[in-house]
């Protein structure tokens, strides 16, 4: 947190690194997997004799090389059924082979009935193959966005957004070929593909991938590096502190974040994560907000209030773990569902608990989901057992929650949310205390007022908050009595307005720009 506070100071790349850990969650990988392909990117940058700053942007480009990869989680999981899944089998073929394909057909519908996947396959083939082919693009895109917010050199921005561009010049977005794709991208993607390798096979399997797909997606004279000395390129990573490691290899001088650069980081990663759904957007900033008022209500300290807001804002990273299949299913869920469900907030813990200065906010985000009672999760906490922090952030997250849309339910309005929130006081699970302090700073809730910023007017305001929340142009026709022409027009100028190309960066547009949740906390 913050210096003058005594508290432990936060590094960037701690933040970097604790955010990596779900970028593995969200793959079906290991926990560290992320680190670990850093080593080994710093290690080939070394070895090629870059100097101290551009090892530094290999560093944040291979930490960040994949981040953008669940923002458009709900259209994997409506095409693909489960979203990580179907993101866990990247590491099996080339990428842009005729059997990576072929993989990813074979996942058309999945889970689903048999009619349902052929109507899945026929819809494919119709309008979803060119959206699927879009989303690398849109990976590397978005990952680029974020490396800008979080106030990282231009180089790595550059890098990021050509992170799926191979040496063979097949890649995403441009087709970028030879040493036109920047050198930490090359870096970066070699050292991913070759720590999977090493981890599954051993050195003399990352020595097979890289002779074989050198000079084709992999930069030939790195590949030739990995052949020629993967012994000590890839020595003792699985006996190293790999945390530790990482974060003490950030080359160049460490990047300490003050007060409100921290703060303006969490919230950037806060709306990123609350992308993998259009169920969730701005719900951790809804949540932070409303959760650190509830405290003001009750009169704790400012540094206590600080950590309560930045507990609200990372208190659903775990999400990145559990598949879209799951978030977005339109029905209940099943005793295995609910099961993944339980552990998210563990899984937030899990990304927080290696560093001193993030720990603190883990403690608080993983008790959120605990109740009075000894009836919530993950670890069935009871009654004292449950911090006030805790117990204040639980109350918010749930009545922010009632309050947006879910799959499988509208929005609830204030009064059944608060009258909801008082019958788990009266039934024990919810401290009374802390709900009165929500429901109080609820109170203060008004709509958002529906002029948009970059020039939207207000109905193109309403069409993007509904399209950010994943209705077809169908559906939001019918809700705001149109013609799906008309939406189709509006739709085309708000992305000619705002800048973008799809969903996700609408998303994240209508986030940072305020308009998302609809309500605004006053």
């Amino acid at each position: 947190m913050a210096s003058e506070s005594g508290r432990a100071q936060v590094r960037l790349a701690e933040l970097v690194a604790a955010l990596s850990l779900g970028i593995d969650l969200g793959f079906g990988q290991p926990m560290e997997h992320v680190l670990r392909q850093c080593l080994i990117s710093l290690r080939l940058a070394e070895r090629i004799g870059l100097d101290q700053e551009a090892r530094a942007v290999v560093y944040y480009t291979a930490l960040l090389v994949n981040v953008g990869c669940h923002t458009d989680a709900h259209e994997q999981a409506r095409w693909f059924g489960d979203d990580i899944a179907l993101k866990s089998g990247k590491y099996d073929h080339e990428p842009t082979s005729p059997r990576a394909a072929a993989a990813a057909m074979r996942r058309l519908g999945s889970g689903n009935p048999p009619l349902h996947r052929f109507r899945v396959g026929l819809e494919f083939a119709l309008s979803g193959r060119k959206e699927v082919d879009d989303m690398m693009a849109h990976h590397a895109a978005i990952a680029r966005s974020l490396g800008d917010e979080l106030g990282l050199p231009v180089e790595v921005a550059e890098a990021l957004g050509a992170a799926y561009e191979q040496w063979d010049g097949r890649g995403w977005p441009a087709g970028l070929e030879g040493q036109a794709v920047p050198l930490a991208a090359r870096l970066a993607q070699l050292g991913e593909y070759v720590e999977v390798a090493h981890r599954v096979g051993g050195v003399e399997a990352a020595k097979a991938l890289a002779r074989k797909r050198g000079g084709k997606q992999f930069d030939p004279a790195l590949a030739a590096l990995i052949c020629a000395e993967g012994d000590m390129l890839l020595s003792e990573l699985d006996s190293v502190g790999t945390w530790d490691a990482v974060i003490e290899a950030e080359p160049a001088l460490a990047v300490v974040l003050s007060a409100e650069q921290f703060d303006a980081a969490l919230l950037a990663i806060a709306n990123f994560v609350d992308l993998k759904s259009p169920y969730t957007l701005g719900h951790a900033h809804a949540v932070a907000d409303l959760a650190a008022e509830a405290g003001a209500h009750l009169r704790m300290p400012d540094e206590a209030l600080r950590t309560l807001r930045r507990a609200g804002l990372v208190h659903d990273l775990g999400r990145l773990g559990i598949s879209n299949s799951i978030w977005d299913k339109p029905g209940p869920l099943g005793a295995g569902e609910l099961e993944r469900v339980r552990m998210h907030p563990y899984l937030t813990e899990r990304m927080l608990h290696q560093s001193e200065a993030l720990a603190p906010l883990g403690a608080i985000a993983v008790q959120h989901r605990e109740r009075l009672d000894g009836s919530g999760y993950p670890r069935g906490l009871a009654g004292a057992a449950i911090s006030q922090p805790a117990r204040i952030l639980g109350a918010a997250d749930a009545y922010q929650a009632m309050r947006e849309p879910r799959p499988y339910r509208p929005p609830r309005s204030a009064d059944e949310a608060a009258a909801e929130l008082r019958a788990d006081v009266q039934g024990g699970r919810l401290d009374p205390e802390a709900v009165e302090a929500v429901l109080g700073a609820a109170g203060h809730r008004v709509m958002r007022r529906r002029e948009g910023p970059a020039g939207l007017t207000p109905r193109e305001v309403e069409v993007l908050q509904l399209l950010a929340r994943g209705l077809p142009n169908k559906a939001i026709a019918e809700r705001l009595v149109i013609t799906p022409k008309t939406v189709a027009n509006h739709i085309e100028h708000i992305y000619l307005k705002i800048g973008a190309s799809n969903r996700a960066r609408a998303s994240l547009f209508a986030m940072q720009h305020g308009l998302l949740p609809e309500e605004q906390f006053v």
